[in-house]
Formats: structure tokens, sequence, C-alpha cells
């Protein structure tokens, strides 16, 4: 079964995801990629950029220091109001997501009152709310539900005695120098796109694009989260890949930049979808209801994923207007606007953000291809990972090890174009399964007869039928199908 602690298991099993420093008992949600999912997530990154950065000719790549400015922070609104609703309860000690809790509330209440129509009038009549996005609610209107609804503690299921709701800065704080005072107070970044907006003068001005062209980053970020959990979901330390689209605002093009931001939710779900291959069944689309916006925002729509435990956001794509720039321009007082040499005017363009998390989207991927199948010898998984994401494309087995050398040498041929498992142990029947736990789409059997007759024998993970390829093809062979 396909829940959440089968697959930390085998991400553990199998070199995908270890507990980070766990022979000193670990960090609380802190994890480190091992030698399976470091390349996965490579690929995963890799896709990216070639389908967004590398096929464009409008698009560049950029790489921001982590350690900034602190006045970049104070511009984007990231000291003063980069924050996660905070309670405690009295009983226990123990802190949690406000927001969280409620949204837990929100589906056991769909349950027993038979639809959410039913909750937000419940929720209107007595607590004078809306709508069903607490993230949305005032704090006071957050408190007033879990007191009323009497809203047990999750770690525990009993009545919980909840403190007020407070707000929590979610940045991490460092400091430069020898001393630590406040003059020398510096920030983990949060976000990775800040980093491109500063910037935007600089790559404006080197790389020649012109409005509309987009920015990519991919980068670590930093979160200090009340409540990491659910495995690599939601961890303190994350990367993130970002794009910022600039282009014309509302009052040079109007609705163009509403025009853009739909294009972008179809970019990015045919991503998900041709580059990826993730079950369309599995995703869903958010669009952000009018009180949920920022105030900055013109739209903002989730791509969601059904994870084991819930829909969880995968992707947003938020219209965040002239917001950043012009808030950056006011605290630094330098000019950020662009000069369109086409139409000869000066404006401050608008921008469309693609975010979507590495972790999460490796998460997901790593779910969308697990599969478990019966056999005789009883049930075994198979990761059925779209051979251009699979971490390994191809693995050599010798049918016996004196034939280790001729093995080599089909590994050695094809090693510099992919990545390749070799091993020359035990029945080549468990070297087959052992493979498709790994999710590697190919494996190639070294066998005398064939080898003489120049060519080798090769499985294919998913169907089982085995293939006879001459060995001057194999390269060719294999790239066709790992494109």
């Amino acid at each position: 079964m396909k829940d959440m602690q089968t697959i930390v298991n085998l991400a553990k099993a199998r070199g995908f995801v270890y507990q980070w420093s766990e022979i000193y008992w670990g960090l609380a949600n802190a994890w480190d990629y091992g030698p399976l999912g470091s390349l996965l997530k490579e690929n995963i990154k890799n896709l990216w950029i070639r389908e967004f950065v590398q096929k464009r000719t409008d698009m560049t790549l950029l790489d921001a220091a982590i350690l900034m400015n602190p006045s970049v922070w104070i511009a984007s609104g990231h000291v003063g109001g980069f924050s996660d609703p905070l309670v405690d309860d009295k009983k226990t000690k123990e802190r949690f997501r406000a927001d969280k809790l409620l949204e837990n509330l929100i589906d056991e209440k769909e349950s027993e009152l038979g639809s959410r129509d039913a909750v937000l009038t419940r929720f209107q009549w007595l607590y004078a709310i809306n709508n069903l996005i607490p993230e949305s609610w005032t704090f006071e209107q957050q408190g007033a539900v879990l007191i009323g609804e009497k809203v047990k503690n999750p770690n525990n299921n009993e009545e919980a005695d909840w403190t007020e709701v407070k707000k929590f800065n979610l940045m991490f704080r460092t400091f430069q120098g020898v001393t630590e005072d406040s003059s020398a107070t510096i920030y983990m970044r949060p976000e990775t796109a800040q980093g491109i907006f500063v910037n935007f003068p600089n790559i404006v001005r080197s790389s020649r694009k012109k409005v509309p062209f987009w920015v990519a980053q991919v980068g670590k970020a930093f979160r200090n989260e009340i409540t990491p959990g659910n495995f690599i979901f939601r961890t303190r330390e994350f990367e993130q890949m970002e794009i910022e689209f600039f282009c014309e605002p509302e009052s040079v093009a109007p609705g163009k930049h509403l025009e853009w931001h739909a294009a972008w939710k179809d970019a990015c779900k045919k991503f998900l979808l041709e580059t990826l291959s993730i079950t369309e069944s599995n995703l869903r689309f958010r669009d952000h209801e009018k009180d949920e916006l920022s105030f900055y925002s013109a739209a903002t729509t989730d791509i969601e994923y059904k994870f084991p435990f819930g829909w969880g956001e995968l992707w947003g794509i938020a219209d965040r207007t002239d917001h950043d720039l012009k808030a950056h321009m006011g605290e630094s007082k330098q000019d950020l606007s662009y000069f369109d040499p086409y139409t000869n005017q000066k404006y401050l363009p608008y921008v469309i953000e693609p975010s979507v998390g590495l972790t999460r989207l490796f998460l997901a991927t790593l779910l969308d291809a697990y599969d478990e199948i019966e056999t005789e010898e009883g049930s075994r998984i198979v990761l059925r990972f779209h051979p251009r994401v699979a971490p390994i494309k191809v693995a050599v087995f010798p049918i016996v090890k004196k034939l280790a050398e001729q093995g080599r040498a089909i590994f050695d041929l094809l090693a510099s174009d992919f990545q390749v498992e070799y091993d020359e142990t035990g029945a080549v029947g468990k070297r087959y399964y052992r493979a498709d736990e790994m999710g590697i789409p190919f494996s190639i059997v070294v066998d005398d007869e064939h080898y003489n007759a120049g060519s080798v024998t090769v499985r294919h993970r998913d169907s089982g039928e085995q293939e006879v390829v001459r060995i001057d093809e194999l390269v060719e062979w294999v790239r066709a199908r790992v494109r």
C-alpha cells in the first residue's frame, strides 16, 4: 500500500533519502539525499532547466547569493510580514500552525455535516467568517474557531487549552562578522525570487533581453517552519525552482498579464504531464479566491498533488503585478524601471511567478512512480519512472562472474552518456528485481553467445519483455528511449 511510511522506508532502503545525521539521532525533519535521490533530484532540475531555459530564446538563468543585504528583506516585506499563525497548547507546551489545525477541522466538519457549504453556513453564523480558507482569516477569527469548536491537540487527540494566535516570523537570522548585535544581523533567504528582482537592471543590461522575458533560478531557501512534517513535503531547508516572467504592465497592455498568467498555468501542467509523466488524475488546479489573494496579486493559482496525506500545494503561479520592483525601487532609491526600445516607453514590468519546490516535486515524482505487483514469490515494488526521469538509466549484468570483463566493456561503452548501474553478484532474476525497485528502466544481460555475436539482451522494466540489441547500436538505442 502506498502510504507515506512505506515511501519513507523505501527511500531509506534504496538510497533516495536518509535521515540527517542519523548516527546522532537525527534532527527533526531534516533529510539527506542519498545516491539515487541525488541523481533523481538533479534529473528533475535539469529537465526543468532544459524545458524552461535551454529551449527558449527569451529566458536566462541566475544564481543569486543566499545571504543578501538585510534591506532586501525589509523592502520585500519579509522582515515585517513573513509569518505564520502560531498557537500553543498550554497543557502540553506544544506549538502548532493555527491555519493547518483549522484546515483539518474543516475536513472533519465536512464529513460530519455532509458538505463544505454546510460548514461555511455554520462558520458564517457562529464566527462571521465568509470563506473556508483559514489563512485568510484574522488571528482573532482563527482563535475563536479553535476555542469555539474545541479543536483537539492532534498529537494526543485530547482537548487543548489554546493560547491566542500570534505571529511567528519564518526567517532564520544569523550574524555576519565577529559580533552578534543587531547591526550584524542578516537572514537566510526564505525564497529565491528576491535575488532576481534586485538584479533586474543587471540582467536587462547584460543579457539584452526585451520584455517580455524570463529569468529562472534554482537554489536553496530556508524557512523556520512551526510544524514541518510529512517527510520532505514541508522542511526548513529546501530547494526552489522559480521563474520571474517580466511582461507589459496593465497601463501598457491592459489584461495582457492575465493572459500570460493563464499561459503559464498551461506550461507548468505540460511539464508535469509530458516531461515528468505525472498522472493527471493526481493533479488539480485551485485558483485563489479574491479574499485569499495577497494585496498585490492580480491572480494566483496553485497546482496541487494528491499526496497520501491529502491534496498539497506543488506549484504556485502568481501574477505579482509590479509590487516587487516597486518595493525595491522605493527602498533602494534606485531606478529599476525598464525602457522599451520598441515603444519608447519607460515602465515597471508586471511579473508572473511560477514557483515550484524541487523537493516537493521530487516527492510527487517518487510517489507517482511507486507501484506494487503480485508475483508467485509475493508482492514486490517497481518504481515506474519515465526513462528520462529515472536516476539510473541502464543496469549491466554479466550473467556469470567470469564474463565480468565483457560486462565492464558494456558499462564503459554506456557510462560516458548515461548513468549506469553495474552488478555481477547473485542470480540474474534477483538483480532484475533490485533494478526494478531502483526504477532502472533497462537491464542489459551480457552472455557468451550474444556477446560473441556482437549483441546483448535488454530487459524492459515495465513489461518484462526482452529484446536483442546490437552492441554497436546500443548507445543510440538507449538515447532514443531516455529523451
